[in-house]
């Protein structure tokens, strides 16, 4: 057997089933493409579902390739065990409808045992199957010539992983020698088939004779089938003997490479080994990914890659690497696996950009939402407690982008737990309060007649004045055409030309005046596009009338105009923002213009973090700092798209189209008003960012002077908050707050005190009340207004007076329920848990909660249910005796 190289093998294993008349495809996208059952392409067979259960036939019915696949249901595993991955390539060959058992199994042997190909010696490979398929167990005695003590049955080769194909394989080992035996000889697990190093499983042929569907009915497929799959990642260990997968030269040249940035060294340490490997995993898988179309974000596959990601950044600073590295990783991917794989030389650039861009944004967050939980680890230490709230766990992850599996890793490590149905009913109130924020915005009314009949040439003048001479064309009064509007009345003006802006996409319509002269004698107080396009002038007039064919002056608001162009430019920029800062999927989605304020609805599937907020801020300040000019041009439809224009929500555009191009920055379609140059928006101020939908995100914003009355009314109350304070100086403010909260500390302290003091005394009274059920003794009482800590002072009470078997003790404060019980020893070694004795309890009272064998504890919002709750205590443990 020789030290083949994994590309070797790949090829080899190719061409062989090239000449075996089969067609060689290329690896599909890990983008599954019409299949909404799967977040990721995970087996060989899973891009050829199509071909498997009949719905289209191949042009040619046997198959073979290497498919790059990813699997992300046990990352925790990865860099732990020898040979777990998130991506993987699977080489594979298939039949639909072709050769079946027969054919594969001798065809296997022969790969696998022929000096041409890769001639491993017969006596070190095992072979399991199921024990009803007879057809399989005959072909390996009689067709290859296998030992039967080589043969194993076994229950489990049942190829079964839902719906979709499935039936009987059989799986082929490879004996790597005593060297790598891990057990004991008479382990049950020490055999060919079992979980040890030395027989290990290289690869599994499978025979698809059934659909198992939805309801979970098996039925024939169409036709036979056969579905391979041999691992390049374990036959390269295989093939080169190495301890483990990722010593081949699949891993070793990425694990040198990580080894480069820090210190120590691959193979001297288990920990810091587990690091190399995390890395080295995850930058193979997030590299592809990325490459083939997919990007990190905060759900589905996104926030997959997200969270391999920043596992991996995590684990860089249990190797001492605190700098920007991840992306620089990436070559040497390329190089590994580009040979195959020319996608990841042709993205390689993108990657890295994507990979650059996410990390930095992970740094800026990463280190606070550390720092606050081991703070927070600290503390629960400091109370004995062993648990971290849900409520915790979902700030870590709303306020600083901290994957709750992090905050799950890092609580194991110090060997707590974390409240998930807490953290799950925190992300649920979110989604609560993003619908009770959406808001209702009703269309305009549909035309009448009469405005249906109103149509000539128009000219809209407002993008380069704001006042013009124009003659009034018509005058609707309550939907009738009429040749004066009276002085002192209402109604709705068409002029030939105009340079007041209408209200369209996003940007609201301008008001100003209507002059005769130099007097004003009517004002606009709306503007909206008319039927056939004519802009309809909601009017208001003074002392005097208005008349058909007459001309006036008509003059824009200059004020309000400059000020609507400052947002409208901004909200260009802002967009821009949001795509550098949380991905190019931040598409606009709606929006407001106005002289007051901004209001820009985007795509995106979480709430932006404050330090996100932050960046966008900044770099939408960055480019009104940086004087950027405004080009507005119109061109065919087709140009603007080769310059990358975007367009927008909810426009519909001819085939010439008006660009607005920022500074090389922002370039989108648009027929709004913007300024000259983006130094004149003045400053930038972003107020909120809230949910309004499914995927559909809300950030209003304040530019120029309004900006400017937000900072000085932000001063005014600082200095409110200082006279109040007493503190002569501002800088002082922090170290005042500081100082109050230490007295109050102080103070509360003293209060658990005295309570502490309070509830012993009172102990004495609540510990006489000992119940029995069956042969276990309890207490189960309630007391009022205290605090967790409290009832943990009086479990601290009971245990040390051990005044029974289980204690179960509650407490309404302030409208909410506190919920402890404890177990000893003695019962939980009957298999009484107070995890388990908590979770039925905590439901009486509206709650839900967790903990270790001998404590837990429960919050509830149901004071009233804490009588029922008590009453049901004999009944609970009577389940669990």
């Amino acid at each position: 057997m020789q030290a083949l190289t994994s590309n070797q093998i790949r090829q080899k294993f190719l061409d062989f089933w090239q000449s075996k008349d089969h067609q060689i495809i290329p690896s599909a996208s890990l983008i599954p493409i019409n299949d909404p059952s799967l977040l990721w392409i995970n087996s060989g067979v899973a891009a050829l579902k199509k071909f498997m259960d009949g719905t289209e036939v191949p042009a040619n019915p046997k198959i073979a390739n290497s498919q790059k696949c990813i699997r992300t249901n046990d990352i925790e595993n990865v860099g732990v065990t020898a040979r777990h991955h998130t991506l993987f390539e699977m080489l594979g060959n298939w039949s639909i409808g072709d050769y079946f058992k027969k054919e594969v199994i001798t065809w296997a042997w022969e790969f696998l045992t022929s000096p041409d190909w890769l001639d491993m010696d017969p006596d070190r490979l095992y072979v399991t199957y199921y024990p009803e398929d007879e057809e399989t167990k005959r072909v390996w005695l009689e067709e290859c010539g296998l030992s039967e003590d080589h043969l194993i049955p076994e229950e489990g080769n049942f190829w079964d992983i839902g719906a979709g194909p499935c039936g009987p394989d059989t799986e082929i080992f490879f004996d790597r020698g005593e060297a790598y035996q891990n057990l004991a000889a008479d382990d049950p697990e020490m055999y060919p088939g079992g979980e040890n190093e030395r027989y290990l499983e290289i690869w599994n042929l499978v025979f698809s004779q059934y659909n198992h569907m939805p309801d979970g009915s098996y039925q024939p497929l169409p036709n036979k089938n056969v579905d391979t799959g041999m691992g390049l990642e374990r036959m390269a260990s295989v093939m080169q003997d190495t301890p483990t997968n990722f010593e081949t030269d699949l891993f070793m040249p990425i694990i040198e490479q990580i080894a480069g940035l820090t210190t120590k060294e691959y193979g001297a340490d288990n920990k810091a080994d587990t690091s190399f490997k995390v890395i080295a995993d995850h930058i193979r898988a997030v590299t592809f990914a990325i490459a083939d179309g997919a990007l990190p974000s905060n759900e589905g596959r996104g926030y997959i890659l997200r969270r391999l990601i920043r596992r991996s950044i995590m684990h860089g600073r249990k190797l001492g690497i605190n700098q920007i590295f991840i992306a620089d990783l990436v070559p040497i991917v390329v190089q590994v696996m580009g040979g195959y794989y020319p996608e990841l030389a042709e993205q390689k650039d993108f990657v890295e950009e994507v990979l650059k861009k996410e990390e930095e944004r992970f740094h800026e967050t990463i280190e606070e939402g550390e720092n606050q939980l081991h703070r927070a680890i600290q503390d629960l230490k400091n109370e004995k407690a062993q648990e971290i709230s849900g409520d915790l766990a979902f700030q870590l992850y709303d306020t600083f982008g901290f994957p709750l599996e992090l905050t799950q890793e890092m609580a194991e490590e110090e060997g707590m737990i974390v409240d998930i149905e807490g953290f799950e009913a925190a992300m649920s109130q979110q989604r609560e309060r993003a619908r009770s924020a959406r808001s209702d915005e009703s269309s305009m009314a549909v035309q009448s007649a009469v405005l249906q009949t109103i149509d000539y040439d128009f000219n809209f003048v407002g993008h380069d004045q704001l006042t013009t001479n124009a003659t009034i064309q018509s005058i609707v009064v309550d939907d009738q055409l009429v040749k004066t509007l009276p002085a002192h009345s209402k109604g709705i003006i068409f002029f030939n030309r105009s340079p007041f802006y209408a209200e369209m996409g996003g940007q609201i319509a301008d008001d100003g005046g209507i002059y005769d002269g130099d007097r004003m004698i009517a004002e606009v107080v709306d503007v909206k596009k008319g039927p056939h396009g004519p802009f309809m002038h909601f009017v208001r007039t003074f002392d005097e009338a208005l008349s058909q064919g007459q001309s006036y002056t008509l003059t824009v608001d200059r004020q309000s105009r400059l000020r609507t162009n400052q947002n409208h430019t901004a909200t260009h920029l802002l967009h821009r923002a949001l795509k550098d800062v949380i991905g190019a999927h931040a598409n606009q989605a709606g929006s407001y213009v106005g002289p007051d304020r901004l209001r820009f609805d985007f795509s995106h599937f979480a709430k932006v973090t404050d330090e996100e907020l932050q960046q966008i801020e900044n770099l939408v300040n960055y480019f009104i700092e940086n004087a950027l000019n405004v080009e507005i041009e119109e061109m065919p439809i087709e140009q603007a798209k080769a310059m990358g224009a975007m367009a927008l929500f909810g426009e519909k555009y001819g085939d010439v189209v008006r660009v607005v191009n920022v500074g090389n920055e922002s370039i989108e379609l648009c027929g709004g008003t913007h300024v000259n140059n983006s130094n004149e928006i003045g400053t930038f101020k972003l107020l909120s960012e809230t949910g309004i939908g499914a995927g559909i995100r809300r950030i209003e914003a304040l530019t120029g002077q309004a900006a400017i009355g937000h900072y000085q009314a932000n001063e005014k109350l600082l200095e409110q908050v200082q006279q109040e304070l007493k503190v002569s100086q501002k800088d002082q403010l922090v170290h005042k707050v500081q100082q109050i909260q230490k007295d109050l500390k102080t103070a509360q302290s003293e209060v658990e005190s005295l309570t502490a003091k309070l509830m012993k005394e009172a102990s004495a009274e609540i510990f006489k009340n000992v119940k029995l059920v069956d042969d276990i003794t309890y207490i189960a009482t309630s007391v009022e207004n205290q605090s967790m800590d409290s009832l943990r002072s009086l479990g601290d009470t009971w245990q040390s007076q051990v005044a029974s078997n289980i204690f179960v003790v509650a407490s309404q404060n302030e409208g909410a329920v506190s919920l402890l019980v404890l177990v000893d020893d003695q019962t939980v070694a009957k298999g009484i848990k107070a995890g388990d004795l908590i979770k039925p309890l905590a439901k009486i009272i509206g709650g839900g909660g967790g903990g270790r064998p001998t404590m837990a504890q429960a919050g509830g919002k149901n004071p009233a249910g804490i009588g029922q709750m008590l009453e049901a205590v004999p009944e609970e443990i009577r389940k669990l005796a």
